[in-house]
C-alpha cells in the first residue's frame, strides 16, 4: 500500500506528519494528493483531497498565506480565521491543526509539554529567522522553549544548487554553517546547500534539545512528494500539527 504520510519519533500527546502524493484525486501533473489551491490545479479537486485529508485530523486545518516570510500566527490570539501573511504558526488548543504547505522547503515541526508549533522554511525565510521567530511565539504564548523539532520531508543537500550570494546570506550572520555548503562537483561557482542540516544547527543553537532529521528527499523521491525543483507545475504536501484532543 502507498503510504498516505510520513512521520517521526512519535511524541506523547501530540499527532503530526507531513503528506505523501497519494490518496487524492488530482490529475497529472498533481497527481494524485495535492493540497494546494495556488498552483492552478482544478479548485474541486483540491478540496476534495483536504476533505480527505480532514478525515484524519480532529478538526480543520488551520491553512497559512506563505510568502517566504518570518511572521509567526499564534492561533490562539488570532482565531483560525486571523488575517495576514504568516510562515508559521503555534497553539496550545487541543484539537487545533496547524498546518503549512511544501514542495522542497522545510516543514519544521515543533513540540513543547503544552504548545505545537508547525513552520515553513525556504531558504529565505530560514536565512530570515523563521525558526527564531517561531521559537520565541512559543516562547511568549506558553512560557516553554520547545523541547522536540522534526524536520520533514525537503529537498536534500544533493540536489539543492544555489550561487554564492544564498551561501553567502546565511554565512555572513554565522559562519560556522559553513559546513552546510559544498562547492558544487559539476557547475562551476555554484553550491550545494544543506538546509535540513541549517535547520538542525540553529534549532541546536535555540535550545531545542532533541532536533530529528527526516532524511527524506522531495527532489530525489518522486514517488512520494512533489519538488518544484523538480517541475515548476507540481503540487504542495502538507504538514499537519496538533495537541491530541
Amino acid at each position: 500500500m502507498k503510504p498516505l504520510y510520513v512521520t517521526g519519533s512519535v511524541r506523547p500527546g501530540v499527532q503530526y506528519f507531513t503528506t505523501t502524493r497519494h490518496g487524492g484525486v488530482s490529475h497529472a501533473p498533481f497527481d494524485t494528493n495535492n493540497l494546494g489551491l495556488h498552483v492552478n490545479d482544478d479548485s474541486q479537486a483540491v478540496l476534495e483531497n483536504r476533505r480527505r485529508l480532514r478525515t484524519l485530523a480532529p478538526g480543520d486545518p488551520v491553512w497559512l498565506d506563505q510568502v517566504h516570510g518570518t511572521q509567526v500566527l499564534d492561533v490562539d490570539a488570532a482565531g483560525p480565521a486571523g488575517s495576514g501573511q504568516f510562515d508559521a504558526s503555534v497553539t496550545m488548543t487541543p484539537g487545533r491543526v496547524l498546518a503549512i504547505l511544501t514542495a522542497d522547503c522545510l516543514p519544521v515541526v515543533f513540540v513543547s509539554p503544552n504548545c505545537v508549533a508547525a513552520a515553513h522554511a525556504g531558504w529565505r525565510g530560514l536565512a530570515a529567522g523563521v525558526l527564531e521567530n517561531t521559537v520565541k511565539k512559543m516562547h511568549t504564548a506558553c512560557g516553554k522553549l520547545p523541547d522536540y523539532a522534526w524536520i520533514g520531508p525537503a529537498i536534500s543537500f544533493r540536489a539543492f544548487e544555489i550561487g554564492p550570494p544564498v551561501r553567502e546570506a546565511f554565512l555572513d550572520r554565522d559562519p560556522q554553517l559553513a559546513y552546510c555548503f559544498a562547492p558544487h562537483p559539476d557547475h562551476a561557482g555554484k553550491w550545494l546547500a544543506d538546509l535540513s542540516a541549517i535547520a538542525a544547527h540553529r534549532l541546536s543553537a535555540l535550545g531545542v534539545a532533541h532536533v530529528e532529521q527526516s532524511g527524506l528527499c522531495t527532489f530525489g523521491q518522486d514517488h512520494l512528494f512533489y519538488s518544484y525543483r523538480r517541475s515548476a507545475t507540481t503540487g504542495r504536501q502538507a504538514t499537519l500539527v496538533w495537541i491530541k484532543p
